[in-house]
C-alpha cells in the first residue's frame, strides 16, 4: 500500500512540472512577440533615381503642322545596397523613387510653339516609365532641318533615412532638376503661295474661268505636280475642271494656271473662298498634298429680266399685237435673248416667241406678240406667264425666272361694236347699193 502510494505521488509531481514548462514557454513566446518585430524591413544604403527621356513615334513633322508629341519618361535607377534587420523600421519611399515629377517641354530655338503647360506624372518607380503628351505648333514658313527641343524633368527622392529607436525615422529628400534634348527633324514641303488671281464672266448662275498664278515659296521641289482648286465648304463657286498639270515645281518658280468654274444661281454680288491647293511627289517619292490656301472670287450678279411696260389692253373677240418690254437687270449680258409668253384660256396665240438678240445690262428689248381673245372672256385683268431664254458668255443656255406679262382685258366702246351703230351703217350701204343699180338700169 505504502509502495503504491508513492508512486501516485511521484506522478502526480511529474504532471504539475510538465504544465509549468508549458505555460512558462507560451508567456516567454507573447514576451518575445511584444518585443520584437514579427517581420525584418529592410534598409538601402545606396540609391538613387536615373531618368532617360524620348519621343515615342516619329520625331518628323511638317512646317505648319499641328502635332501631339509623345514623350516617354524612364526610371533605371536601382537600390545598390539592402540590409534586413529586425530592428529596421520598413521606410515609406525607395531612394530610386522619382517622387511630384513633373515634365515640361520648350521650343528652344525650333521654329515652333508648345502649346502644352507642364504635366505632373507623379512617383516614378525605379524600372517604370511615364508618359506626357504636349501640342505643338510648327510656324508655317519654318526652315527644313533637325532641331532639339529642351526638356526639364523636376523631381524629389529619399536622399537618407535616419532611425531613431526602435519607432522613430527622419527622412531626408533631395530636389533634382534635369535638362534633356529631345531632337525632331522638320522635312522640307513644297508651299504655294497665290501671288494674283483674275476672274472673267464670273456671275451667279453661269460660268466663268479664273487664271491663278502660284508660286513654290516652300523648301521642296516638287515632281508630277498639279494645282487644284476645291470648293471651300458650302461656297457657291464649284469648279468643272479643277485641275492642271505642271509637271516640276521647283523652289521659287511661279506659274500660270486656268480653271473653270460654276457659280450656283442663288449666288449673291459678293466675294466668295476657293481652296487652292498642290499634289506632288517629294524627295522620297512619296505622293502628297501641300497646304491648302484659301483665297476669294468676288461674283457678279446673275442674269436677270424684268418687264418694264405697261400693261397691254384687248377686248373680247378681238385679235391684237401686243408689244412687252425686256430689261435686262443683271450684272452680265446676255446673248441670242429670246422672250415666250404662255397663252391659256381664254387666251390663243400663233406667234408666241421673240427674238431681242444682244442685251448688256441696264438694256431694254422689245418683243411684239400677237394673241386672240375668246368672245366669252371677263372683263378683268389677267396674267400671262413669260420667260426669257438666253445663253451666257460660254455660250451655255439658260432661262430667266418666270415673269407676268399683265392684260387688261376691256370692253369695246368703239362705234363699230354697237350693234345699232352697224344696223344703220348696214342699211346706208344698202340704200348706197340700191342707188347704184337703179342708176345703171336707168342708162341701159
Amino acid at each position: 500500500m505504502i509502495a503504491i502510494q508513492n508512486t501516485r505521488n511521484k506522478v502526480k509531481h511529474t504532471s504539475n512540472w510538465h504544465t509549468s514548462l508549458i505555460i512558462g514557454l507560451i508567456i516567454l513566446g507573447c514576451a518575445m512577440l511584444i518585443i520584437s518585430p514579427a517581420e525584418a524591413a529592410a534598409k538601402y544604403m545606396a540609391g538613387s533615381p536615373e531618368l532617360s527621356a524620348y519621343i515615342s513615334g516619329t520625331n518628323e513633322i511638317n512646317p505648319g503642322d499641328t502635332v501631339q508629341l509623345k514623350v516617354v519618361v524612364e526610371n533605371k535607377g536601382v537600390n545598390e545596397f539592402k540590409f534586413i534587420q529586425s530592428s529596421i523600421i520598413e521606410r515609406d519611399d525607395l531612394p530610386n523613387t522619382a517622387k511630384f515629377l513633373t515634365v515640361s517641354l520648350a521650343s528652344g530655338d525650333a521654329p515652333v510653339t508648345i502649346k502644352s503647360d507642364p504635366q505632373m506624372l507623379g512617383d516614378l518607380k525605379g524600372s517604370s516609365i511615364a508618359s506626357a503628351i504636349f501640342t505643338l505648333k510648327v510656324d508655317p514658313d519654318a526652315e527644313q532641318g533637325s532641331y532639339n527641343l529642351p526638356l526639364i524633368l523636376n523631381y524629389s527622392y529619399l536622399y537618407e533615412a535616419e532611425q531613431y529607436g526602435f519607432d522613430t525615422i527622419q527622412y531626408y529628400y533631395k530636389d533634382v532638376n534635369e535638362s534633356f534634348s529631345l531632337p525632331i527633324k522638320i522635312r522640307p514641303e513644297l508651299k504655294i503661295r497665290v501671288i494674283s488671281s483674275e476672274t472673267e464672266h464670273l456671275n451667279a448662275g453661269t460660268e466663268g474661268y479664273i487664271t491663278l498664278t502660284v508660286k513654290n515659296i516652300g523648301h521642296e521641289n516638287g515632281k508630277n505636280a498639279i494645282i487644284k482648286i476645291v470648293r471651300n465648304d458650302m461656297s457657291p463657286v464649284l469648279p468643272v475642271s479643277g485641275s492642271m498639270y505642271i509637271g516640276n515645281f521647283a523652289v521659287n518658280q511661279v506659274v500660270s494656271s486656268r480653271f473653270k468654274v460654276s457659280v450656283s444661281s442663288d449666288a449673291e454680288e459678293q466675294t466668295y473662298p476657293v481652296d487652292v491647293l498642290v499634289n506632288y511627289d517629294n524627295s522620297e517619292g512619296d505622293q502628297v498634298t501641300s497646304d491648302v490656301e484659301t483665297i476669294g472670287l468676288p461674283v457678279g450678279k446673275k442674269i436677270d429680266f424684268n418687264i418694264t411696260s405697261d400693261p397691254g389692253t384687248i377686248s373680247p373677240g378681238q385679235k391684237k399685237v401686243i408689244t412687252v418690254t425686256y430689261a435686262n437687270t443683271g450684272g452680265a449680258t446676255a446673248y441670242s435673248v429670246q422672250a415666250r409668253i404662255s397663252a391659256v384660256d381664254p387666251f390663243t396665240s400663233s406667234d408666241d416667241t421673240a427674238f431681242l438678240g444682244t442685251l448688256a445690262p441696264g438694256e431694254t428689248g422689245e418683243a411684239a406678240f400677237e394673241i386672240s381673245m375668246d368672245k366669252s372672256a371677263t372683263i378683268k385683268g389677267y396674267a400671262l406667264d413669260s420667260e426669257v431664254r438666253y445663253r451666257d458668255a460660254l455660250d451655255n443656255s439658260l432661262i430667266s425666272d418666270p415673269m407676268k406679262v399683265q392684260i387688261m382685258v376691256e370692253k369695246d366702246n368703239s362705234l363699230l361694236s354697237n350693234p345699232v351703230v352697224l344696223i344703220v351703217i348696214a342699211g346706208a350701204v344698202i340704200l348706197i347699193g340700191y342707188g347704184i343699180y337703179r342708176r345703171r338700169t336707168k342708162q341701159h
